[in-house]
């Protein structure tokens, strides 16, 4: 911030490009990071585990799920708030009240910048710990595969049992109609006959 007046500095914090609000979305590491990685602070990622500091949630500690660069907010697993309607949304809650505990390091760039100016043992520590979160990245993908399949399975059975049970009743239809159809014509067939009989056996006149 060049200005020391309150009302520029909020101006360039709203109007400010997104490659600068990205950097300031940034948290406090915990203590055993900060001697780890060397690194008071760093940009938060989606998949760090984090721990509310301030605020109603004070405590509470999950992974971020979501990160708001518009609004410069945070989203964490657990933390809701209830509408006026009675839906549950999560809270947006600012970076600066959070404290970072692990760091999600499957992305190689940050990686990178974590490795730049540490020993050659802190970088196998980092490089083990990105390959363990990767395996367990993969595994929650496939478990999540394996339940969107296993719901199509019930939702085709469903669609099976509903249409097994509709097809009867469409079959019962036509037979009514069929009879409604003959029962007028042996109704009209029935003065046709009396008609005929008429014609045959006329009146006999008188002889004058």
């Amino acid at each position: 911030m060049t200005s020391i007046k309150p009302r520029k500095q909020r101006y360039i914090l709203h109007n400010a490009p997104l490659h600068k609000k990205r950097k300031w979305i940034s948290s406090h590491l915990a203590e055993n990071l900060l001697l780890k990685y060397d690194r008071r602070s760093l940009p938060v990622v989606k998949g760090d585990t984090v721990k509310v500091m301030r605020g109603n949630y004070r405590g509470h500690e999950d992974k971020i799920s979501k990160v708001n660069v518009r609004d410069q907010t945070v989203e964490i697993e657990g933390a809701t708030i209830t509408t006026a309607k009675g839906t549950k949304i999560a809270k947006p809650i600012h970076a600066s009240t959070l404290l970072i505990t692990k760091l999600n390091v499957t992305d190689k760039w940050r990686r990178r910048k974590l490795e730049s100016g540490l020993s050659e043992t802190a970088k196998k520590e980092i490089e083990k710990e990105a390959a363990e979160q990767l395996k367990t990245l993969e595994a929650e993908k496939k478990a999540a595969e394996e339940a969107a399949r296993a719901e199509d399975a019930v939702k085709k059975a469903e669609e099976k049992q509903k249409e097994e049970t509709q097809e009867p009743l469409k079959e019962e239809k036509p037979t009514q109609t069929t009879e409604e159809i003959i029962e007028p014509k042996t109704e009209e067939e029935k003065p046709e006959e009396k008609i005929e009989k008429s014609d045959v056996e006329p009146p006999k006149k008188k002889p004058a």
